[in-house]
């Protein structure tokens, strides 16, 4: 059930931004609290990082999805 390294190839470029606004945006809600706003370069860095095990997860949903198709 791992994911192939081409959907984790395709999916990367998407979980890396997303992780990356979804970083920056709560670092705005987090300046409610009086914590640091990240730059939009550490936020970019952050999604770069974070990004693969999120997407890693998302391509293992995917691949138990497409099992589930197949009637495996």
């Amino acid at each position: 059930m791992r994911p192939g390294r081409g959907l984790l190839a395709a999916l990367y470029p998407f979980g890396a931004g997303a992780t990356g606004v979804n970083l920056f945006f709560a670092s705005l809600i987090g300046s409610w609290l009086g914590w640091p706003v990240l730059a939009p370069w550490q936020a970019a860095l952050g999604g770069l990082v974070l990004g693969l095990p999120a997407t890693y997860a998302f391509a293992r949903h995917i691949t138990a999805l497409m099992e589930k198709a197949e009637g495996k």
